[in-house]
């Protein structure tokens, strides 16, 4: 009976520690995966696209590299229950965003990254934002802003919306920034031409971000684009 017992225990508890816990000590809600020690170790910090919430890219984790630190970031408007966007689309025309709000979501991310280089114990030049659709569009938001904040972006399936593109200039620190693009051809909801052109005026400004297209593939993130993100996270840290 007391074997029993014990055995019943230790299936509780490790089906406690199995769930995802959603942390709000930092300034947006996010679930972790970190190392016994994260102390200058690579954070990875997922950002999701409209509708969605901070589960629907942690999962990837697991095709990345396991001693990095993992942080998936739930955006901070509410669509409805379980749904979040970072920020409304304005007009009718090619997707934009209101301006004000991707101002706001993007100082929330920057104060995020701050915070979390702070817990965890890591440096500024070893944070990569992973941005899938609007998170893609935080994370060129973010990281071509203010580059200083971060080692690089990776843009799955976004694009550089008309504001920030006509801001943007060549130098201010850009030049240290790694970028990786990665859009199907087959994307119905941001067209294929959002990454390339994204592409092209990025190497306008200098800078050489590494470019994948995925023949076929809708606005999802196939096997072969997270095989070539793994490799892209571990070029940047021999």
């Amino acid at each position: 009976m007391f074997k029993f017992l014990a055995l019943l225990l230790l299936s509780v508890c490790a089906s406690v520690q199995a769930q995802t816990v959603l942390h709000d000590d930092l300034p947006l809600l996010y679930l972790e995966q970190a190392p016994a020690d994260s102390r200058d170790r690579p954070l990875v910090i997922f950002l999701h696209g409209y509708g969605s919430n901070e589960e629907d890219l942690f999962g990837l984790k697991d095709g990345l590299p396991a001693d990095y630190t993992y942080l998936s970031v739930r955006a901070p408007q509410t669509v409805e229950e379980g749904s979040y966007q970072w920020f409304h689309k304005q007009g009718e025309g090619a997707y934009d965003g209101v301006t004000a709000e991707l101002a706001d979501s993007a100082k929330l991310i920057d104060q995020f990254v701050g915070q979390a280089i702070a817990k965890y114990h890591t440096r500024a030049d070893r944070v990569f934002l992973v941005g899938f659709s609007q998170g893609a569009i935080m994370s060129y938001e973010l990281g071509l802003r203010h580059p200083q904040a971060v080692r690089g972006i990776a843009a799955l399936s976004g694009k550089i919306l008309p504001v920030l593109r006509s801001q943007l200039k060549s130098g201010a620190g850009l030049e240290r920034l790694a970028i990786f693009i990665a859009h199907g051809t087959a994307d119905m909801r941001l067209p294929y031409s959002d990454g390339s052109e994204a592409d092209s005026l990025l190497r306008g400004l200098g800078l050489a971000p590494q470019f994948h297209a995925y023949p076929g593939i809708g606005h999802t993130i196939s096997d072969t684009e997270l095989q070539d993100l793994n490799r892209w996270l571990l070029s940047l840290n021999p």
